[in-house]
């Protein structure tokens, strides 16, 4: 099959949307497909094929909401033009899809969405948007979903919808499916009997570095000497700066100049120290607690990935605080090293702990726009009872490790993808005059 996924952002640029869209393509290509990625430039990249994938690269900005911008009318050109048998889209609320609506029933392959969690759909800038989603989910021949039981899976059963499959996310074998170099311990000066956490996101103040820095801080399990990595990248400035950039026009558009500068303010702060600890920055508080608590340590990573792997595999406890996800993939990485996780109910965290057997879930409760607060203190109490339970983690971590070689590999996902995909195209074909 020749086919096409459109996604704003993709490799080497780092999140779950790319990485879905890199494990998938790369996969599909190696399995003999004509497969081309459709997204933002990126001048990191440095060329138009990258693992048997192509990349046409458009710079276009925004989506309907914030305003679109750039090289929409040769995106929608190309993706009309392009002669693929299925074009996949990744995500609302974004370029790849808004830059296409007005040529969606000129696309002649067959179309598949992923909608990607709806994560603006309780926003008011949001409201007339997702007015018009119904009628747009319609014009897809199939939709993908990552959870059974999600804000977009749940919009779409309410509204009748029934052409759609649920995929799971998971992790890639050819990185978790044999044990990793040993000493990652000694090479970062972490004694073997030390108790070792894991928290892993991008530094943008909503994937709960502060609360779980805060958690560790609190969590009484003895003197028994602990080690916290909080490992993070920065977003890339210009990106985050023009998006921070579109969330206020469009924050000012719905709530008036009042209002946004107050969320803005905050959001400055939540950056500043991540969510629970500003003012007061990371390093900062980290300092703070090891000279109370000499016996914890907190290290401020951003490991390169083979050595993140690394990380994973020698944690006793993966811990997670993010306050808005989907279908978060560092739980099945987790899962995937058999290390166990606790996680706030974010996105389907849930699920993902039943699916794999590695995780269990601190009770949060989520905002009128879904952001899910994790109290640190409640954190502290079942970080510190897991750490007390040696045997139930290695029982969570060994169980994880099992049903993700069974099920929540990329090679497997990959291949429901492929079902899905070869359906789309068959059946568009068929109604074909």
């Amino acid at each position: 099959m020749r086919l096409l996924f459109c996604c704003q952002w993709y490799a080497p640029s780092v999140g779950g949307v790319q990485e879905v869209i890199r494990q998938v393509a790369e996969r599909l290509a190696a399995r003999g497909h004509e497969v081309t990625v459709a997204t933002a430039a990126d001048s990191r990249r440095g060329t138009a094929r990258l693992n048997g994938v192509e990349i046409a690269a458009f710079r276009i900005a925004g989506n309907l909401v914030e305003g679109l911008s750039g090289e929409v009318a040769a995106y929608r050109r190309f993706v009309r033009d392009c002669g693929a048998d299925v074009v996949t889209v990744k995500a609302a609320q974004q370029w790849s899809l808004d830059g296409l609506l007005p040529e969606l029933e000129a696309i002649r392959a067959g179309k598949v969405f992923i909608p990607c969690g709806f994560s603006g759909l309780h926003e008011p800038a949001y409201r007339d948007y997702y007015r018009r989603m119904p009628e747009i989910l319609r014009r897809f021949d199939h939709l993908i979903f990552y959870a059974s039981d999600y804000r977009d899976i749940r919009f779409a059963k309410q509204h009748g919808l029934t052409h759609w499959s649920l995929i799971p996310n998971g992790a890639d074998e050819r990185e978790f499916g044999k044990l990793p170099e040993p000493g990652f311990r000694r090479d970062h000066g972490i004694g073997e009997a030390e108790l070792l956490f894991l928290t892993v996101g991008s530094l943008t103040g909503l994937k709960g570095h502060g609360e779980v820095l805060r958690a560790f801080e609190w969590a009484d399990w003895g003197k028994r000497p602990a080690t916290l990595i909080l490992n993070g990248n920065v977003p890339r400035g210009a990106e985050d700066l023009l998006a921070a950039g579109r969330r206020l026009r469009a924050a000012i558009r719905s709530r008036g100049w009042a209002a946004a500068a107050k969320k803005a303010w905050s959001v400055a702060l939540d950056r500043l120290g991540c969510a629970g600890l500003a003012p007061e920055s990371l390093p900062a508080a980290a300092e703070r607690l090891h000279r109370a608590q000499p016996e914890k340590r907190v290290l401020l990573t951003d490991l390169p990935r083979a050595e993140l792997i690394r990380a994973y595999f020698a944690a006793d406890l993966f811990v997670f605080a993010s306050q808005v996800e989907y279908s978060p993939l560092v739980l099945f990485e987790a899962a995937a090293a058999g290390t166990p996780f606790l996680s706030g109910p974010v996105g389907n965290a849930e699920e993902i702990a039943g699916w794999t057997g590695a995780g269990t879930i601190c009770p949060a409760l989520a905002d009128e726009r879904g952001y899910v607060r994790v109290d640190p203190a409640a954190l502290a109490r079942q970080i510190a009872d897991l750490a007390r339970d040696p045997r139930r983690l290695a029982e969570m971590g060994a169980a994880g490790r099992k049903n993700w070689e069974a099920r929540f590999t990329w090679e497997k996902i990959t291949l429901e993808y492929e079902r899905v995909l070869l359906r789309a195209a068959t059946q568009k074909l068929a109604s074909s005059p």
